[in-house]
Parts: C-alpha cells; structure tokens; sequence
C-alpha cells in the first residue's frame, strides 16, 4: 500500500518565517549543498511552512 505524504502544513506550533529560514539554511549547511531525498522532502516541508508563515505583502500600485 503506497502513502502520499501530506502538503498540508501543520500549525500547532507555529513558528515564525524568520525561524523556519534559520533551519533551511542549518539543513543546506549539514547537507554540504547537495540534499539527498529525505532532506529535499524536509526542505520542502518547511518552505511551505516558511511561505505560511511569512507576512503577506500588498502588491504595489
């Protein structure tokens, strides 16, 4: 049976855009620049938790 990994973002502890960025760049640093396929699932994760997280901005005029 094959599962599909949710791309839901969880909110329970909601984190701030700043603190989701600080630990993408920590999982770039320890992979050396090069994520294997389990680190660019958990990149991927917390770029849409960083994208919920960031402040929206209006659109210039």
């Amino acid at each position: 049976m094959l599962h599909s990994m949710s791309t839901t973002v969880e909110t329970s502890s909601q984190r701030t855009a700043d603190e989701v960025n600080e630990e993408i760049r920590a999982l770039w640093r320890r992979s050396g620049g090069t994520l294997s396929v389990e680190q660019r699932e958990e990149y991927q994760r917390l770029v849409l938790e960083w994208a919920a997280a960031a402040p929206q901005s209006a659109p210039a005029a």
